[in-house]
């Protein structure tokens, strides 16, 4: 039975995927035209571009282009830097850049070192990265009319995380928006020390094929996705040095106002490890989540499309470099929108979104086999979540169908009133296993009359070092989101061992069993 419905599912990933790819394509002719709702501000001409060369350190040459407003009268002008996200060319910010040259800004955008023309080897925002943007920094205020005193910083991905790390390394960044980046570069892709197979394999294959990865890098990823534990503590020196999350005090203490923005389904950076962040940061802060995975919210930008992510961007920028009272800073801080569809939902802290919880018991105890996918999963990284933001197409399954040797499973009754899920829900139990080491992911499911699940969020566990037979608590945060489950509609727990996402790390014929689990479900009344 599960055959027809994947055949179905990899048709429809093959045919978002192509549509995307088509929207890509074609996207690129009006890239340079401003967004219909961010028109040049008066008295700006039409900026002009030119395409440079930028000093790196080290002594390598970064390729880059700068955007300067057409009649700047010998003015100072604020100063974005965008660094490029993973494996992108120094065109991916043309029509954003643009734009805020348009309104006034000396913009700044590079090719990350490593990556396609710019020299040097990939460090995965290491020091050598952090010392390129702050000389980016001190070339434009020596080659352009940009102000010292107001300085921002920003990008996607790559460049967000370069963006933060900057922002802790260099007082004179105060302004910074973080686009679908990380905090925590260690919970983002080894969560629960769980190895993301799927987001390093897609990372590493880009980083080979669009630039040259450095030694370490190799070194890094060969250890990570080849199972070799006795690098770990090695991995996680590595992967410290390049979290923001441990230089928050530093950004705090320079006051640095910081916006963050991410997808509920990112399958590279969760958004859990940005949430956390948040409510770290002191200074002036904002946080946005919306449906999507990787990248994806701000795509449409990146084309000179209409886009909320960037719109949001760019009034944080002229309100922390250009001082525009423009109420950003008077809003709620922390922005949501379901996946389910409405409007944005506005909080005080992200503290408020998970205030309100329910506990949900779930009867019985449940024992399963190893090795096996049952069928659940939490789908492919980055297209799956794309066709639930596009298509409301989440990966599903036939919750009646799943072999209960190799899935435990739970299910409520079916709720009589809409069930608004936000933030990150918990799931407690007691877990056995046969043998000392393993990895169990547990899936939470929105599951219809006829028992077809859509899967609401999930999270891979892995154990290390426990005595076989002796049972062990586990307290899983699943991966927030915003969710509503319709009236009549029921919630699914499912635990298997596999999923193509991660790396399992479940030795031959083990045997995993848990007791009666509690969801800790945070709810919008």
């Amino acid at each position: 039975m599960r055959h027809p419905r994947k055949a179905l599912r990899a048709t429809a990933v093959g045919a978002a995927s192509a549509a995307l790819l088509a929207g890509t394509a074609l996207g690129f002719a009006p890239a340079a035209q401003a967004a219909p709702d961010r028109p040049a501000a008066v008295g700006h001409a039409a900026a002009s571009v030119r395409f440079t060369d930028l000093p790196g350190s080290g002594g390598i040459t970064l390729k880059g282009n700068v955007f300067t407003p057409g009649d700047t009268g010998g003015r100072r002008l604020p100063l974005i830097v965008l660094p490029t996200s993973w494996a992108m060319p120094q065109l991916e910010y043309i029509a954003q850049a643009k734009q805020l040259a348009e309104s006034g800004y000396v913009v700044v955008s590079y090719t990350a070192r490593g990556f396609w023309l710019s020299g040097g080897k990939i460090e995965t925002a290491g020091p050598q990265d952090i010392a390129d943007a702050s000389g980016v920094i001190d070339w434009a205020l020596a080659n352009t009319p940009a102000d010292p005193g107001r300085i921002g910083m920003g990008g996607v991905s790559y460049g967000a995380g370069i963006s933060l790390l900057t922002a802790a390394a260099d007082k004179r960044v105060k302004a910074v928006t973080a686009l679908s980046g990380w905090a925590d570069l260690i919970e983002s892709i080894y969560g629960d020390r769980t190895q993301h197979r799927q987001a390093a394999e897609l990372l590493g294959g880009l980083g080979n094929l669009t630039g040259r990865p450095g030694d370490e890098l190799q070194g890094i990823l060969k250890d990570f996705l080849g199972n070799d534990l006795s690098k770990e503590k090695d991995m996680l020196v590595w992967g410290a040095k390049r979290s923001p999350a441990n230089y928050v005090d530093r950004i705090n203490a320079q006051g640095t106002a910081v916006m963050l923005g991410n997808a509920w389904g990112d399958s590279i950076f969760t958004p859990n490890q940005y949430a956390k962040f948040y409510e770290r940061l002191t200074g002036p802060k904002r946080l946005e989540f919306r449906p999507g995975d990787h990248a994806t919210a701000e795509a449409t930008g990146l084309l000179g499309l209409p886009n909320d992510t960037w719109t949001h961007a760019h009034r944080w920028f002229d309100r922390y470099l250009k001082g525009e009272d423009n109420g950003i800073d008077r809003e709620a801080p922390v922005q949501i929108s379901s996946r389910s569809g409405g409007g944005y939902e506005s909080y005080a802290t992200w503290a408020d979104v998970e205030r309100n919880r329910r506990a949900v018991p779930m009867d019985g105890a449940r024992e399963i086999r190893t090795g096996v996918d049952s069928g659940a999963d939490g789908g492919t990284v980055i297209l799956s979540n794309a066709l639930d933001q596009f298509l409301k197409i989440p990966p599903m399954v036939s919750v009646p169908f799943l072999s209960r040797t190799y899935a435990a499973v739970w299910q409520t009754g079916p709720y009589w009133s809409e069930q608004r899920i936000r933030g990150s829900v918990r799931v407690a139990t007691t877990m056995t296993s046969t043998k000392d080491t393993g990895t169990a992911v547990a899936y939470l499911y929105d599951v219809g009359p006829l028992g077809v699940g859509k899967l609401i969020t999930h999270a891979p566990y892995t154990f290390r070092d426990e005595v076989p037979g002796r049972g062990f608590g586990v307290d899983l945060s699943l991966y927030a989101t915003a969710y509503d489950v319709p009236v009549g509609h029921r919630l699914a727990l499912v635990v298997d061992s596999v999923d193509p996402l991660y790396i399992s790390h479940n030795p031959a014929g083990a045997r995993l069993s848990f007791s009666s689990p509690t969801l800790s479900v945070p709810v919008r009344n």
